[in-house]
């Protein structure tokens, strides 16, 4: 069961994390960027908006990997 109170306070961490840069992100120069980057296509047509984040999903995913490689050790 230790390894489940484990997972839980590294789930609570990261929601507490997410709540934070929601709320005080637009100050953070880094975060505003984000889904306006590279690679990041918006389609706009008559009626219609289409954002695809392709390069900030990329980025956001190989973030959470690296930090979860780092609490896997």
């Amino acid at each position: 069961m230790s390894s489940l109170g484990r997972i839980l306070i590294i789930f609570g961490l990261m929601v507490m994390v997410l709540g934070l840069l929601l709320s005080y992100g637009g100050n953070i120069p880094v975060i505003n960027k984000l889904g306006k980057l590279p690679g990041d296509f918006v389609i706009k047509k008559e009626g219609f908006v289409l954002y695809f984040p392709l390069a900030s999903s990329l980025l956001l995913s190989a973030i959470v990997y690296l930090i979860f490689k780092v609490f896997q050790r």
